[in-house]
């Protein structure tokens, strides 16, 4: 049987080779091409939300297509940008909306905002990276963790912002052997802890984030070696950071957010 760190090594070894494996596949590909074709037709937030394609493409590309169903949720992280601080997605502890924002960026470039590379060749290279690691995690839950953690740890910087990430969390969680127990201390020593344990700035070396994943690999085994286990929820998007009044206001807001 091969192992969850040799399943892992294998992809990320040929990363190039296994994008285009996932390119090819007929579903992604149709998908891929008609994003392309349309992507610069869209000059308003209305005009992301009205082509469910579109729409549907890119928020699987950002990890977020759990929450395609809230429109009016996702029409207010689009319309007010990430510019102000005070910003709705800014406010999100979840990092995702953010660069969703980011990525379609109306509030600050307009009908311009779909012209960048970012929101075109970018978001098709997210939504293949995002299906490789889906599929993977089919196979081997594990293998799914090992290739989000590599593909998020050079932008991690504190301990609280993978304490914001449930799928980085359970990744510390199983190197560190962390008791269930601490996930009742007050948020702000987890973090101290998870910084005292581990060096952050390891996060920038390929290689000493490849062996913090064989440690992963290993322990992740050693744990879930009997019964499969499902990792569906850590990838689920978060709405923490938002208080539940506004929530309330805008799940009433009718289909659409208009």
């Amino acid at each position: 049987m091969i192992t969850t760190y040799t399943s892992y090594a294998m992809i990320s070894r040929d990363l190039p080779s296994s994008l285009a494996r996932v390119a090819e596949k007929p579903d992604v590909a149709r998908e891929t091409e008609y994003y392309l074709a349309n992507i610069g037709k869209i000059k308003t937030v209305d005009d992301f939300m009205a082509d469910s394609r579109i729409y549907n493409y890119a928020l699987k590309a950002h990890g977020l297509e759990d929450m395609a169903y809230a429109k009016a949720f996702i029409r207010k992280v689009l319309t007010e940008g990430v510019a102000d601080s005070e910003a709705f997605a800014r406010k999100l502890a979840d990092s995702r909306y953010a660069a969703l924002a980011e990525t379609f960026n109306f509030e600050a470039h307009g009908t311009a905002a779909t012209a960048f590379d970012k929101a075109q060749k970018g978001v098709v290279e997210r939504y293949q990276r995002q299906t490789l690691e889906e599929e993977a995690g089919a196979d081997n839950p594990g293998v799914r963790l090992a290739l989000y953690f590599e593909r998020m740890a050079p932008s991690i910087k504190s301990g609280m912002e993978i304490l914001a990430d449930d799928a980085l969390v359970e990744v510390i969680r199983t190197v560190l052997q962390l008791p269930d127990e601490i996930a009742a201390m007050d948020v702000d020593r987890q973090a101290e802890f998870i910084e005292d344990s581990i060096d952050i700035a390891d996060f920038q070396d390929p290689a000493k984030v490849s062996k913090l994943l064989e440690r992963f690999a290993a322990l992740w085994e050693m744990e879930n070696s009997s019964d499969p286990v499902s990792i569906v929820s850590l990838f689920a998007p978060s709405t923490q950071g938002i208080s539940t009044d506004l929530l309330i206001s805008i799940n009433s807001l009718k289909l659409g957010g208009k």
